[in-house]
């Protein structure tokens, strides 16, 4: 029984490490080249995944995009040119961290007014349905009806309502 646990926790451990495997095709032969390709790569949004850099993404686009940085870094530009590279082609989405500009405030302040609006959407729904159970009350009835009632429910001593 022992044997069979520690077999369950190597496995566990297995498919959790093979879960955060990198996914890298063709790894550049300079080792800092590399370091530097990667680092750069943890910066840029899947734009397929959305919410997973390059590097931990295995669509196509991502590998396209490893690709790209890994080709600009071999000819010999700076971090900082292969993000404006690849910000001028795919807009500022494609950084995890986007600067904060004008265009950029729907990426940084998209998800408060989406709260914001479903919030106050929630407050007049409910606001609605508090009035439409006080609009709802039945009215009071009238002396005929009243009596009307009580004869239905109140019937003669032969048995039969009158």
């Amino acid at each position: 029984m022992l044997r069979l646990g520690a077999l369950g926790c190597i496995i566990g451990l297995l498919v959790t490490f093979s879960a955060q495997a990198v996914f890298v095709e063709n790894q550049l032969d300079d080792t800092a080249l590399e370091a530097r390709a990667r680092h750069i790569s943890e910066g840029i949004r899947c734009l397929v995944c959305q919410n997973q850099s390059i590097l931990d993404s295995n669509a196509d686009l991502a590998k396209d995009l490893r690709k790209i940085v890994r080709e600009r870094i071999q000819l010999g530009e700076s971090d900082d040119q292969v993000r404006s590279f690849l910000v001028t082609r795919y807009g500022d989405w494609v950084l995890l961290d986007p600067p904060f500009k004008l265009r950029t405030v729907f990426l940084w302040f998209g998800p408060l007014f989406i709260f914001l609006g479903g919030g106050i959407a929630v407050f007049f729904f409910m606001r609605g349905r508090s009035q439409n159970r006080l609009d709802d009350q039945p009215e009071k009835l009238t002396a005929s009806e009243k009596a009307e009632l009580d004869k239905l429910l109140h019937p003669d001593e032969s048995g039969r309502a009158s």
